[in-house]
């Protein structure tokens, strides 16, 4: 290892810093508090820091988790105190380039030498975001999905300075803790989860928009044909089991009338600017009443659950030795 390249220096009671009580920050520090580390929790919101701790509990207690290990969270609005000693500082707060930039230039003297640091962002390149630190060589990207204390995969993304020990030692010590971490080897927009997810999204919205169905044939179709067979077949397998002949020739087919769209979609734009946001308005594409909003949430929560309390959709049983990563 070079004398540039952070190294597993800090001692096993180096606790993980989390900046922003939303709820990512607060189901990260969940995460690792869950797994017996001690979590330095910040946020400039004095509301939000607040309520943060009943969260955490709620949120274990809500998936059979044992809400004493909320004691291992300590929410602090000293943003010095949270992050100094910290083996790694994960940043969560609002999907914008200038503040992570600015958060990230602001906690970079707070923190050892060797302490890593990582952002949340779930599109934003890393570069981007790390760009002007004084040692880039240990940032990086560790995008979670919502909620991370269920959701098992974290993604995480070097940049061109990222040095190969921190790739290395933050896999581990997300493998370590449960998690399934995969290695982003580009540091693209979206990584490689949210292109997925967005491309479909692009189609769905198109479909809808030139009068092919409504939103609700289009969640009925996806829950009920290949949506099914994605947590056992990802689309790489299912291409494989029909046949790479037959792939292409569907592809010739169908590729050229698939939507191309390079900007949002007219009727994304227009329900948006007629206030028509989703759950949190009570209407989006399709119309949400306190009622069926809880239940759909509620269906979510248990899926997640079933599906975590069996194994990692890799196959592979993640590694819970905690003497495996540097950030002991």
């Amino acid at each position: 290892m070079s004398a540039s390249e952070p190294g597993p220096v800090l001692g096993p009671d180096a606790p993980v810093a989390v900046i922003g009580a939303g709820l990512m920050g607060t189901g990260i520090a969940q995460v690792f508090a869950c797994a017996g580390r001690s979590v330095r929790l910040f946020d400039r919101d004095a509301g939000a820091l607040a309520k943060a701790p009943a969260r955490i509990r709620g949120q274990m207690a809500g998936v059979g988790h044992d809400p004493s290990a909320a004691g291992r969270v300590r929410p602090t609005g000293d943003l010095a105190a949270t992050v100094g000693g910290a083996a790694l500082v994960i940043e969560c707060v609002r999907e914008d380039l200038a503040t992570k930039r600015a958060l990230f230039a602001e906690i970079e003297p707070l923190v050892e030498p060797d302490t890593v640091l990582a952002s949340n962002t779930s599109v934003i390149p890393i570069g981007g975001i790390m760009q002007g630190l004084a040692r880039p060589e240990r940032a990086l990207g560790t995008h979670w999905w919502n909620p991370p204390y269920l959701v098992p995969l974290v993604e995480v993304i070097g940049t061109e300075w990222t040095s190969q020990a921190v790739l290395a030692g933050t896999l581990s010590l997300l493998a370590a803790i449960g998690k399934v971490p995969v290695h982003v080897r580009r540091d693209i927009p979206g990584f490689i989860g949210n292109r997925l997810q967005h491309a479909l999204w692009r189609e769905a919205i198109a479909l809808v928009a030139d009068g092919v169905c409504d939103a609700a044939t289009i969640d009925l179709v996806v829950k009920n044909s290949f949506g099914m067979r994605l947590g056992i077949l990802g689309p790489m397998e299912n291409a494989d089991l029909v046949g790479l002949d037959l792939t292409r020739a569907i592809h010739d087919t169908l590729f050229p009338d698939l939507a191309r769209d390079t900007a949002p979609n007219r009727l994304l734009e227009t329900l948006a600017a007629e206030g028509r946001l989703g759950m949190k308005t009570g209407r989006g594409f399709l119309d949400w009443p306190v009622a069926a909003q809880e239940r759909v949430r509620a269906a979510l929560v248990d899926r997640l659950r079933h599906a975590d309390a069996e194994c990692p959709a890799s196959g592979v049983a993640p590694a819970r030795n905690t003497e495996a990563h540097p950030f002991h």
